[in-house]
């Protein structure tokens, strides 16, 4: 079949690039349909902080009919790529009927795109923004994905490796009950709790949950932790963005939990945090991808009722100098006495955890968690006289320093 690439400029293309995905997973009851209005926010310059060193196109691919066959999305981070021993651009919001024609049409596009533009290698699919949310190719656990885990078609993968992706890392999600059939907790084993007492008793500790009214606080104190850890483990480390933080505070205030988020300080000085989110997905499968007046009163409702049962771990981090100390044990108790009290939360997903960092997914499996899902991040070297290599192999090469503790 022939096929014809447009580039997403007007509104009805714009609708169209949105609309696709609900025509191409009608019948898939494990999908659930972003807010078009987050989808467009990744495009916008005004609403995504990244867009302000970087640059963005999109497409959509029409067959014969006119009919929606494909998108696709081509970005750079210019702070990003530039930190790559190539310059490294990315791919994302990719989606294809089952035509391998079709699927390399749209690779040749975004490649082509960041050719252009200088970059030497492409990373996809992956998120203009940070990685903890549309970030890697789910292939196993197709199951119905907890917020800003990406789901998409099992061919996808036929077609991104023999496009000649390669496999870059891995990501892997765990998944633990926090409560039994009769809603009693059984998330933390006796012997942690014990031994997360002690640490948290120890003198010069103190532990504070997020608040909303304090935001600018611990955006600053999650952004020193952040930015401690990863320089240590990354030579190739971008600092986090604080407007970034903002900007994902901003977008999960209507659903955050505030004591769902905790710190930890140490004579005063932040040295880690835990993040955990409600799955809003448990709402937005009612939704169908949209916010006007009526779903929006839906949503009050659903939040309302307790219907976000499950949580999701997103993201997490020590500063080095707390690390093997069991910082993370004490976290996870003022977690498990916040589900004491809050019993409509019955389930966690610990996600994601790389590859590239066993450290992290030994404790999830000492807390009983088992590993579910797996996504990958998959690079194309646009430039194929350039080696390729995993990324914990750059680590163990030493080209990046050492493990980290946070789970990317």
């Amino acid at each position: 079949m022939a096929y014809r690439i447009e580039e997403v400029i007007t509104r009805s293309q714009r609708k169209a690039f949105l609309d696709f995905p609900r025509k191409l997973y009608r019948n898939d009851p494990y999908w659930i349909s972003p807010l078009d209005s987050e989808v467009e926010a990744i495009f916008d310059p005004v609403k995504n902080p990244v867009l302000k060193h970087g640059e963005a196109a999109r497409w959509i691919l029409t067959d014969e009919k006119g009919n929606t066959a494909g998108r696709v999305a081509a970005f750079i981070d210019k702070i990003r790529a530039a930190a790559y021993s190539q310059p490294t651009g990315g791919l994302g919001y990719f989606e294809v009927v089952n035509d391998r024609d079709a699927a390399f049409m749209l690779f040749d596009t975004a490649r082509e795109w960041l050719a252009s533009r200088g970059m030497e290698a492409m990373d996809g699919p992956i998120n203009l923004g940070e990685n903890d949310v549309n970030w890697g190719l789910l292939v196993e656990g197709f199951m119905q994905q907890g917020f800003g885990m990406p789901y998409n078609m099992e061919y996808y993968r036929k077609f991104f490796e023999d496009y000649g992706f390669r496999n870059y890392f891995e990501q892997y999600s765990y998944h633990r009950e926090v409560r039994g059939p009769d809603n009693t907790i059984t998330w933390f084993p006796e012997r942690m709790i014990k031994i997360a007492e002690w640490i948290s008793k120890r003198p010069g500790y103190e532990f504070r949950h997020f608040e909303y009214a304090h935001s600018d606080r611990y955006v600053n104190d999650l952004v020193e932790i952040y930015n401690d850890t990863w320089s240590v483990f990354k030579d190739d480390f971008t600092p986090l963005d604080p407007a970034l933080v903002k900007d994902t505070i901003r977008k999960t205030r209507a659903f955050m939990d505030e004591e769902l988020i905790w710190f930890a300080y140490f004579k005063g000085k932040p040295v880690a945090f835990f993040i955990l989110y409600p799955d809003l997905n448990q709402i937005l499968k009612h939704l169908n991808g949209k916010m006007h007046l009526w779903n929006m009163m839906r949503f009050v409702w659903y939040k309302a009722t307790h219907k976000m049962t499950r949580m999701r771990a997103v993201i997490g981090g020590v500063n080095p100098s707390h690390q093997n100390s069991g910082i993370e044990s004490a976290i996870f108790l003022q977690l498990y006495n916040v589900f004491k009290r809050k019993k409509w939360y019955k389930e966690l997903e610990l996600s994601w955890v790389g590859d590239f960092n066993p450290r992290m997914m030994a404790i999830y499996e000492a807390l009983g968690a088992k590993k579910v899902k797996t996504h990958i991040t998959y690079r194309f070297m646009i430039n194929p006289e350039l080696p390729f290599m995993r990324y914990k192999d750059e680590i163990a090469a030493g080209i990046l320093k050492k493990e980290g503790s946070s789970r990317k």
